[in-house]
């Protein structure tokens, strides 16, 4: 097995619904500041992509000249799941945040055939804030979300959340052996939070960091955040020094 160390760490960091890789910048920051962590983020095209395709451009795009992890936020869980399954070169561990590998809301599966009729470019952003932020909005968070947003076409944010209706990755990321780590939020207003348990019983030894923070924990609790994934990296550091 190959030894790796919080030092030399990559962290390859997988977006939420926006796809952007525009809204990292607060966890990278605390990140950093505590640790020497490196990170590579990677955004998604601006295209109407399914999750096999979105895999296909993944997997193109990770390191392949040092060890690292994947943290997938949201949308990107069931990419994650894939990964966690048949594992490229290099990849160590996988971590989720306030994801999911298969459809959180199996109730609005029979919907996605309306998804033409909802009006993604002209939601009002009361309810975007409630769904990502409530109660921890601000002013500066709410302009973030916003900028990203306004750089996905409609049709493709339509797209990705008819994947997420349909999606179902539980069998093959039960398959993988990687180590998990789920963030969950205390405040997550999309993404049930027994969606966690579900996860920790498929992935043996998965370790679990309830965070005080909305959906979009990662921009409102970075530094919570950070302390966690740290932790996480420097105990798979440590358990294979051990071993």
């Amino acid at each position: 097995m190959t030894t790796f160390h919080p030092a030399s760490t990559l962290l390859v960091l997988l977006p939420g619904m926006d796809g952007t890789a525009r809204l990292f910048h607060r966890f990278d920051a605390a990140l950093r500041a505590q640790s020497t962590i490196d990170t590579q983020a990677i955004a998604y095209p601006a295209a109407p992509l399914d999750y096999a395709a979105l895999e296909a451009f993944v997997r193109e795009r990770l390191p392949r000249d040092r060890p690292f992890m994947v943290l997938a936020e949201s949308f990107s869980g069931p990419l994650g799941a894939a990964l966690r399954a048949d594992p490229p070169p290099g990849m160590r561990a996988l971590i989720l945040c306030c994801s999911f590998v298969r459809n959180p809301r199996p109730m609005l599966a029979p919907l996605r055939h309306l998804l033409g009729l909802v009006p993604f470019g002209t939601l009002p952003g009361f309810a975007l804030r409630q769904a990502l932020l409530a109660p921890y909005a601000t002013p500066a968070l709410q302009a973030e979300l916003a900028a990203a947003l306004a750089q996905v076409p409609p049709s493709v944010l339509r797209q990705r959340l008819r994947a997420v209706l349909e999606t179902d990755a539980s069998r093959s990321f039960a398959r993988g052996s990687l180590p998990v780590l789920y963030l969950r939020a205390s405040h997550d207003r999309l993404v049930p939070p027994a969606n966690a348990v579900q996860i920790l019983r498929q992935a043996a030894g998965a370790q679990l960091a309830d965070i005080a923070a909305p959906h979009m924990l990662l921009q409102a609790a970075p530094d919570a955040a950070a302390v966690a994934v740290a932790a996480f990296i420097a105990g798979l550091s440590a358990a294979q020094v051990s071993a």
